[in-house]
Order: C-alpha cells, then structure tokens, then sequence
C-alpha cells in the first residue's frame, strides 16, 4: 500500500512540532540543531520559523548559606526566599535554504541559535551571591550536504556539513558586602567566543511507505579563544590591612567546549494518511562542569580568577508520536518527550515532560504554513553545595523547586518549487 502523498504533508507537521518540544531541553540548548530541511522533496526550498519558550521556575526555601557576601546589605540581596522567578522566555529562530542538484546531491545553508538560557530572579532574593541575572547568545551558520543511491526498495544517504559558532554572555552576581555608597558589592563578568565544528550522518529512505531513518553526529565545538572582562570596579576589596580598596575591571580569558551530539530519528507510514514517529538524542553536557576563568595580567592582585560553576550531566531526550493527513490541505500530529535534567544536586534542570501538537496547512502546493504548541511539566527537586575533584560548587545558596510549567508554540514559513 503506497504512502508517499502523505509523506511530505505530515512530515512538514512532525518538523514544526519537534522543533517546539525540544526548545525547552536542558543544558544550555535553546534550538540545537536541524537538518530535516535537507529532506525536502523539492528541487528548491526555503524555510523561515521561530520559536517562543516560556519556562515558569520558581525557586522555594532560599537559604544564604555564606555570610560573608553581605545578603541583604543596602538593599541588594536579602528579600524574597519563597517565589523567586528565575527564568525568562525566549525566542528561537532558524532560517534556512536548500538546493537539489541532479538526482543524487542535496545542499542546504542555514542559521540557527542552537544554545542559550537566560536567568533573572533579580538582586533583591536571598541568592544574589550566586546568580542576579546570567545571559547566554548563540549563533550558528552551517551548511550541510548529501549524497544518496538506489538500495533495495529505497534510497541511501551519506550526509557531511560543517558549522561555525559564535557563543557569548554574561552573569552578575554579588560578590562583597556593600561597605560605602557608590560601591554595590556586584560583579560583572564578559565572555565571547567562537569556532568550528562538523556534522556526518547516514539516512535510508523509501518514500512509498513514507519511511526514513537518520543518524546524525554533530561534534563538539572547542571555544579555546573565550575572551572578556570581569567588572569589579562596583566592588570594595579588602586590602589586607584591615582596611578596603575599590575593585578594577580587567581583561580575561578561558576555555570551554559546546558539546557533541548524536541523534536517531525514524518515521514510518503505517495506514492510508497516518505516519508514526520517533527519536532518541544524546547530548554531551557533562563535558561542562567548572569553566575556569583566568585574569590575563596577573600583575595588579585586584584582578581574581573565579569560575563558572555548571556542573551539568550528559542530556537525553526521547520523543514519539503520530501523524495525520485529514486532507490535502490539512494535516497534524501529536507527540510526548522526555528530557532527562542535566542538573544532578546542583542547579535546577530536571526531567521534563512535554505534549506537543502541531498542524501543516498547504494553500497551494508551493506555500507550507505550520503552527505548533506545547505544554510541559519541569520537575521539582533542590539544589545544594556539590564537591567535584575535592572542590566544593554551590556553597553560595540552597533553595528547593517544585512542579513547574513550561510552555511553548512555534511557527514557520515553508516555500518550495
């Protein structure tokens, strides 16, 4: 029994609604990365969509568990230990274009922000010696192609590409006691970098059933050139006298890698307009635990090393679902998946579970328009001091979270001729 009339219909809901759920992974993953674009039928398409995330986390219970930061002192700390809002809403957005050369060769260029987060719980809360507001940005431009033949009742495909990043951010945290006006006691630190990576995979297609299975690796990319400043000039240091001396703002540096990936999606028809779907994908977090941050001169002893402190866990996310043509206009699919929290004892990102529902509308054959939704649950737990290699993390603050809500919807623009 034939399926292929379903495939691209279907699929093109499937995309949409994918991208929705998984915008709300863990880690520091904002849209990771996509490459279905490059499975397009069509000789030329080009693509456009952007995702809106709204996680609600809310932190519990704040305890300040070091006395020396001056919680609560002129104003800055102290405050709220119950309610705390400590993330922001995101958007995520992806363009991309792709190209069909003869039978066998598919081209695609794209931009995309894979990682980012954004928390903001703000100075006045009982842990503004560990976090007032922390930024990460991303951006990401790939081009990726492939390679397919004749194999038994389907086509095989060897896919190769490459990306460069660009990753940056900030944190703001307080550091010292407010000892005289002027001086806040908040610390500001700058960060920017970038480099390369690639991308190999393999897919098997046989378009009559409307089946396809991909395995796509994305490797790692070495950030070995971070570069920025850390802002202490808001800062009274003490000058080991007994008395204080204003703080400086000075150039640093540091070394982190965003981590590899590897990703099995499969999809089948399995009657007259029903398509079933699933994947399994494996991100290396745990690579990211203490990003050390070193002052380039040494020279004045106002300038500190500190640390990132992230201590994540490799990431899993598990997703399925169905698909359905109603017409041929029309066509949805629904889908759950779970994300395994990279956090572990520190920081607050555990599982998440998230159903998601998307719709494909096809004016005419040439014009796609999707639209998807998603709900979700972040589950509760705590968060502590953690020792790694006999080095104590998360001696700031401890505060607890319950089940909290994340929601998401996600739209996009497909033309192809």
């Amino acid at each position: 029994m034939a399926h292929n009339k379903i495939n691209a219909a279907v699929t093109a809901a499937v995309v949409v609604l994918l991208s929705t759920t998984a915008a709300s992974a863990g880690g520091l993953e904002r849209g990771g990365y996509n490459i279905d674009l490059l499975f397009d039928p069509s000789t030329y398409a080009a693509e456009a969509a952007a995702t809106y995330v709204n996680p609600q986390r809310e932190l519990n219970n704040v305890v300040d568990i070091d006395p020396t930061n001056g919680i609560g002192s002129n104003g800055i700390g102290g405050g709220a230990t119950n309610g705390v809002s400590d993330t922001e809403g995101y958007w995520v957005p992806r363009v991309g274009v792709k190209a069909g050369f003869g039978d066998s060769i598919d081209c695609m260029a794209d931009y995309s922000q894979p990682w980012g987060a954004h928390t903001n719980p703000g100075a006045n809360w009982m842990g503004a010696n560990d976090n007032i507001e922390t930024k990460i940005e991303s951006d990401n431009y790939a081009a990726t192609c492939s390679y397919k033949w004749d194999m038994g009742k389907g086509q095989f495909r060897v896919i190769g590409g490459g990306f460069y990043q660009e990753v940056g951010g900030f944190k703001e945290r307080l550091v010292t006691p407010v000892l005289a006006p002027g001086f806040d006691g908040v610390g500001r630190l700058d960060l920017d970098g970038n480099g390369w990576g690639w991308r190999t995979g393999v897919a098997y297609e046989i378009p009559e059933y409307a089946f396809r299975a991909s395995l796509v690796y994305n490797s790692a990319v070495d950030l070995d050139n971070l570069e920025g400043t850390i802002d202490l000039s808001h800062v009274l240091l003490p000058n080991g006298a007994g008395g204080f001396v204003p703080g400086t703002k000075y150039d640093v540096s540091s070394f982190a890698s965003m981590p590899d990936s590897l990703e099995l999606k499969v999809q089948t028809g399995v009657a007259p307009g029903w398509l079933v779907f699933g994947s399994v994908k494996w991100t290396d977090w745990s690579q990211l635990q203490i990003i050390n941050v070193t002052p380039n001169s040494t020279l004045d002893p106002r300038n500190l090393p500190t640390t990132l402190d992230l201590l994540y866990r490799d990431g899993w996310t598990v997703s399925g679902g169905v698909g359905h043509k109603f017409n041929d206009q029309w066509s949805g699919a629904v889908s759950l998946t779970w994300d395994r929290g990279t956090s572990h004892g520190f920081g607050n990102q555990t599982d998440t579970w998230t159903l998601g529902t998307g719709v494909s509308y096809l004016p005419t054959e040439n014009v796609e328009l999707r639209l998807a939704g998603a709900i979700g649950i972040l589950t509760s737990g705590s968060s502590g001091p953690q020792t790694v290699d006999g080095v104590v993390v998360g001696d700031d603050v401890t505060y607890d979270f319950d089940t909290d809500i994340v929601s998401a919807v996600s739209t996009s623009l497909r033309i192809k001729f």
